[in-house]
């Protein structure tokens, strides 16, 4: 096998790559050595929980993992299956680093590792995982040694009911209306933890929901569909079980379950921005209620949220706070306001009374709650969250990203429009007195030579001629993904 070279698939945020071409057992203790070593260690901490998804590969990559840890004198703890969302939970409830062994949605040939600090607090490019990356490198190439150390302790621990009882204390469901709910787990790790959260499995109480399993069982191979709720296909099969069982809403997990899409009574998506305004709308009501002014309240949201999102925030008055696109990014946000909740368009919930982590669960629950607490269906719920006309995000494959983003600018110089640059290019046309309002976000991408653009305007029409706009712009000589 030809010397690895972790640059190649230790990406900005998390690991993510091939088994066994990329990933295998040696770089898996060599990245646990390293962790261990840069981040654990050089703070001062002592211990490190590591969990896993339901990938065939998991298991044997973790225990590596935690082979590495334990060699630099620091204690293991082996929670077995869970989701990301039980893995930032069990290093909350420890205060301990945490692992997570899964490629979330990628196929089955792939697995990858997320990081965190005590307390899930995020371990990204630039908070560490480069440098992990390095030390891990140079031991895998043997140009660096350690010097030795004790072997920490190596135990196993079920956290499961435990966080089942958390999220429970969070979100109160035993009182809501019942409700019958489809939730598609994709076989990934919801298979897992949706029985433990809204059903009896862990030990829970029951609670007025009638919840219809699709694709529960856990395999790794995904043989039904691919676990990522973000790509339309993937939806098709809970939508018609929606309609099929006359549903008050579906719910969809990603692999490993961090993210929750929405299915209204209709069988129709519900957009990830309209359930960060609902949930943000939730969350300052219940902190004004605990006597808090809503004007100190916060909530975090990204550059491609609707901007319906701040605007119901400003109509609460609430501070919205802006930040770039991914997690780290929010989180980052997130501790610096102390905001309460933080949403993006991808799915990701994040909750300062979950260690200002993303939990797909509690976001469900919110949902759920929000539904059952009323009488209307859901697509009456959210009508007061969906205002504009949005593209979703569009690819472009282009080799000259600077150039076409250049392209774009110019074409928006007589157009009235406002230009901030906090992530990629963003242009918002106020509007007013008929003339529609409308905003577009061009951003490149890290790793691929990308283009992605979204738009969301006033009404349908206006949204498509400025998304047309810019993609002939985009793709004058490119070749389109969408």
């Amino acid at each position: 096998m030809p010397p690895h070279n972790l640059s190649d698939f230790v990406k900005a945020y998390d690991v993510r790559g091939l088994v066994p071409e990329q990933l295998d057992v040696d770089v898996a203790w060599a990245l646990g050595a390293a962790f261990a070593e840069v981040i654990i260690s050089r703070e001062n901490g002592t211990g490190c929980v590591i969990a896993h998804d339901m990938r065939a590969t998991s298991p044997e990559l973790s225990q590596a993992f935690g082979v590495g840890v334990a060699s630099r004198g620091i204690d293991v703890t082996h929670v077995g299956l869970a989701s990301t969302d039980g893995l930032y939970f069990a290093s909350g409830h420890l205060d301990v680093a945490g692992a997570m062994f899964t490629a979330s949605h990628n196929p089955a040939a792939y697995n990858g590792i997320k990081l965190c600090r005590p307390g899930a607090r995020p371990v990204g490019q630039d908070s560490g995982l480069a440098d992990v990356r390095d030390l891990a490198q140079e031991l895998l190439d043997g140009t660096a040694e350690l010097r030795h150390e004790d072997e920490g302790k190596t135990d196993e621990c079920e956290l499961l009911a435990d966080y089942a009882a958390f999220l429970r204390g969070l979100v109160d469901l035993s009182r809501i209306r019942p409700l019958k709910v489809v939730v598609d787990a994709g076989n990934g790790m919801g298979g897992h933890t949706v029985p433990a959260v809204l059903e009896e499995k862990a030990g829970m109480p029951s609670l007025p929901l009638d919840v219809v399993p699709l694709y529960f069982e856990l395999d790794g191979t995904f043989p039904n569909h691919e676990a990522n709720p973000l790509e339309p296909a993937n939806l098709v099969d809970l939508q018609a079980a929606v309609v099929e069982h006359g549903a008050d809403l579906g719910l969809a997990f990603d692999g490993d379950a961090d993210r929750c899409f929405v299915i209204d009574e209709r069988g129709e998506a519900v957009s990830p921005s309209a359930i960060t305004a609902l949930i943000a709308t939730r969350e300052v009501a219940r902190e004004v209620a605990a006597g808090t002014a809503a004007s100190d309240v916060s909530i975090v949201h990204n550059v491609i949220t609707s901007a319906q999102v701040p605007e119901v925030i400003a109509a609460l008055g609430a501070k919205a706070v802006r930040t770039r696109v991914g997690h780290s990014f929010i989180k980052g946000e997130m501790a610096r306001a102390n905001a309460v909740f933080g949403g993006e368009h991808s799915a990701h919930y994040y909750f300062r009374d979950f260690w200002f982590a993303d939990t797909g669960m509690l976001a469900a629950m919110h949902v759920l709650a929000a539904l059952g607490e009323q009488s209307e269906p859901l697509s009456a719920v959210m009508a007061d969250y969906t205002a504009y006309s949005a593209s979703g995000e569009i690819n472009s494959t282009v080799d000259d990203q600077g150039a076409k983003t250049a392209l774009v600018r110019e074409w928006a110089d007589n157009k009235g429009v406002e230009v901030d640059e906090l992530d990629g290019l963003t242009l918002t046309h106020g509007g007013g007195d008929g003339d529609p309002m409308w905003w577009l976000n061009l951003r490149a991408s890290n790793t691929e030579p990308l283009l992605r653009l979204n738009v969301e305007a006033a009404d349908a029409d206006t949204m498509a001629a400025i998304r047309d706009d810019v993609l002939r712009l985009v793709r004058r000589t490119a070749r389109g993904i969408s």
